[in-house]
């Protein structure tokens, strides 16, 4: 890859190539075999024939220069095995030829394996992630398997994607059933969907980032990351009673954030190997073993007004 004083090294390695030339006495013939070599390129022999009214041998001897550069380069970037192996001093960017007052110059613009990559790069932006493999970050609807267990997750999926608004009440889903089903899965796969439409989201794995926020008050990033994850336009909370529970992380953390996003309206999505009411039960018991019924039953009217409850079940994809 040839990229800034790398590519302007090459230009000046073609350029000092070129003056050499003039300074051999057998210049003239050297310099017309390069041009007559130069000529022979099927492009620019295309390019001065379309541009023949204007194009003439003078303005030609005056861009021998970015000729030769132009035949230097690739322009079969169909044929390019990946971005990565791109041969040109501009990786991903590809010549064209243009007129510019006397002379024919070049315009280096991006190649289409170079437009997907950006593409690609610019989606990704639009889904952050707290503790989330990479691989979910690249999900797909088209790559979901149908089977019976997910026909009503999928189609619910379709439904937000399909009628989602930020100006409207929208409510996410309540992913549950047994582990390695796809429910993360489908959470990426809603993420990419939304970015393609440039909505941001926000896939977090909250056992982890509940550990995390643990330790901020030393650090006084606590009020940060809870507003952060609060304020995201559509937010997924993976892996929801797999938490360790305590009255703070039940009520100061967790009962925070979706109450907020229930008052914001924002779309909300969980996934639980528990079903709402095993979730309750769990929300209800903390690790001192207090019972706290009337608290846990406020998260759960919680989660009830922001998601639908749909249950995913099949076989388990990480066997």
């Amino acid at each position: 890859m040839l990229t800034g004083k790398k590519a302007v090294s090459e230009l000046q390695r073609i350029n000092n190539a070129l003056q050499e030339l003039v300074k051999k006495e057998d210049f003239q013939k050297r310099f017309q075999s390069l041009k007559s070599e130069i000529m022979k390129d099927p492009d620019i022999a295309a390019f001065i024939n379309e541009h023949r009214e204007i194009v003439d041998n003078q303005m030609i001897e005056r861009s021998l220069i970015k000729l030769y550069e132009y035949t230097t380069q690739s322009k079969r970037c169909e044929q390019c095995e990946s971005l990565g192996k791109c041969v040109n001093m501009l990786q991903g960017y590809q010549p064209r030829l243009v007129i510019q007052g006397k002379t024919i110059d070049l315009q280096y613009e991006r190649c289409p394996s170079k437009v997907r990559d950006d593409e690609r790069k610019e989606q990704e932006e639009f889904i952050q992630s707290l503790y989330v493999p990479k691989d979910i970050l690249r999900a797909s609807l088209a790559d979901i398997e149908i089977e019976q267990g997910r026909i009503e997750a999928i189609k619910l999926a379709h439904e937000f994607l399909r009628n989602y608004n930020p100006e409207k009440r929208m409510k996410g889903l309540y992913l549950f059933g047994p582990f390695g089903v796809g429910k993360t899965y489908l959470l990426g796969a809603i993420a990419n969907q939304l970015a393609e439409r440039k909505v941001r989201s926000l896939i977090v794995y909250l056992p982890e980032f509940l550990r995390e926020l643990k330790g901020s008050f030393q650090d006084q990033s606590f009020n940060e990351k809870i507003e952060f994850v609060k304020k995201s336009p559509v937010l997924m909370l993976d892996d929801i009673g797999a938490e360790s529970v305590t009255s703070w992380m039940r009520d100061d953390v967790l009962g925070a954030i979706l109450q907020f996003r229930m008052l914001e309206n924002l779309p909300t999505f969980f996934t639980s190997n528990l079903n709402l009411k095993e979730l309750e039960h769990h929300l209800t018991y903390t690790q001192r073993g207090e019972e706290e019924k009337v608290k846990a039953a406020r998260i759960m009217e919680r989660i009830k007004t922001l998601a639908i409850p749909v249950e995913v079940i099949g076989r388990n994809k990480r066997e």
